[in-house]
């Protein structure tokens, strides 16, 4: 039997068509977070769980999930990536039916003292299972993705699925409301949850149509663990992986309190508390096809640089207000546009850095260190909240400020380590910004360095 060789027309159009369904795929997925893992905080909250419980709630799904991924690089020696995807995919679905017996055993007063411990317990096996599939599902994506068209692509993916994430929001938020103000919280989660298993289970037929490539794996492309952190601090992708580990180290000290601030200490509605959370995504659909037009043309490294300083920078605005516009338009926006372009700058950077061969075996390793920088960090927050006691501030807002001087910190010591892998334009930053403003609000390019665009252009002395 002859050959298709993996550039020929049918192969081509076989992996256009799987493009396309990977974004329909991405939208049907998001649904489960829309309605599942945004209300897990809120859930546990329910369920009287404590800052501490709080912490371990985003800290050991953070770390052990990650190290399932390692089982998970493995399968895809013996099975196809598709096997493998579509075996974790099921499992994570129906995680969510002893999570939904939690509101039960609590509405009849079973084990309600230990109902927070459970739903760290199956909230880990949830995500254990979803980051089984990662490096299978990382693999397959890179191979039907074409390497220039990676930022355009996961920027539309992203956007659609951001999308389905602020009208599933929205419904969530409401109905919530309703459920509270009759009482029926629980009975509210169960629903929402219900409909997370249904919608990634439907996401996961979606994957049975997909087309994936042949992945054939050759001697040496195996390395250890132990290899690998041994050569990370001298070489490019490695010291990426340091930097990514601390930087969601610092995120993580307070990343899961946000949530627990504007439900307890602000006594924010559950509409009022997404309709905040919305601001991220909302201005991330804006912001996705320019973020990853300017990925592509300028590089990732340069994206990640200019979102490292917003991320750095968020934390600390919650302390001038805490007006729910403010919010909305001051720290979410910032967070949402910087998260919005670091994570798919990170996403293609590591694309680019490793091998097909390599891939899903460095993404594993990759995903461990930053799943311990998770760990670590949120430990850390919960340990700070449970024993520091200071008087001149509210302790959450003080551990946002150490989340923040950390971020800096990390990120001004270790981005200058990282390089760029492709080639990309040089970035200039005044005639980048010059031209995104002008053809956003649609200015001539014959007008660009004449009229309006004189009001962007670098002042001479004669002009002073």
């Amino acid at each position: 039997m002859e050959e298709v060789k993996p550039d020929s027309p049918r192969i081509q159009k076989l992996k256009e068509s799987a493009r396309k369904i990977s974004i329909r795929e991405g939208a049907l997925a998001t649904v489960q977070g829309g309605f599942g893992d945004s209300y897990i905080t809120p859930f546990a909250l329910a369920l009287n769980s404590t800052n501490a419980q709080i912490a371990l709630l985003s800290s050991f799904p953070g770390l052990l999930g990650p190290i399932s991924q390692w089982f998970g690089s493995k399968l895809i020696e013996t099975k196809s990536r598709k096997k493998v995807v579509l075996f974790a995919i099921l499992f994570q679905s129906l995680m969510w039916i002893p999570i939904i017996l939690l509101s039960f055993l609590y509405w009849k007063g079973v084990f309600a003292g230990t109902l927070p411990i459970l739903l760290i317990v199956f909230f880990s096996a949830y995500v254990i299972f979803g980051n089984l599939a990662t490096p299978a599902w990382f693999s397959w994506m890179g191979e039907i993705v074409k390497d220039k068209e990676r930022g355009r692509y996961f920027s539309k993916r992203n956007r659609i699925a951001a999308i389905v994430a602020v009208v599933c929001s929205i419904l969530a938020a409401f109905f919530l409301d309703f459920f509270r103000k009759n009482k029926m919280i629980l009975l509210g989660f169960s629903i929402f949850f219900f409909l997370a298993m249904i919608f990634r289970l439907l996401s996961r037929e979606l994957f049975k149509k997909q087309y994936e490539p042949k992945l054939k794996l050759q001697k040496g492309y195996y390395f250890s663990f132990h290899d690998f952190i041994k050569k990370a601090p001298k070489n490019n992708f490695g010291k990426f992986t340091i930097y990514r580990s601390l930087i969601n180290f610092a995120t993580f000290i307070a990343g899961p309190f946000f949530a627990v601030y504007m439900l307890k200490n602000l006594g924010f509605s559950y509409v009022t508390f997404m309709i905040v959370n919305l601001s991220s995504t909302i201005f991330s659909i804006l912001a996705l096809p320019a973020i990853g037009k300017f990925s592509d043309t300028y590089g990732n490294y340069e994206t990640m640089k200019i979102s490292s300083i917003l991320i750095a920078v968020f934390p600390v605005l919650w302390l001038f207000s805490s007006s729910p516009i403010y919010l909305f338009f001051g720290p979410m926006m910032i967070t949402g546009l910087a998260w919005t372009a670091f994570n798919l700058a990170a996403g293609n950077f590591v694309y680019d850095s490793v091998t097909p061969q390599k891939r899903a075996i460095a993404v594993t390793y990759h995903n461990i260190l930053i799943g311990v920088g998770v760990f670590l960090g949120a430990c850390l927050g919960g340990l700070l909240l449970t024993y520091i006691d200071i008087r001149f501030m509210e302790p959450l807002l003080f551990v946002f400020i150490i989340s923040a001087v950390a971020r800096g910190i990390i990120s001004m010591v270790m981005l200058p380590m990282i390089k760029e892998i492709k080639e990309v334009q040089k970035f200039n930053t005044e005639k980048t910004l010059r031209n995104m403003v002008l053809n956003t609000i649609n200015i001539p390019q014959q007008w660009h360095h004449s009229s309006f665009g004189l009001f962007f252009k670098k002042k001479t002395k004669e002009s002073k």
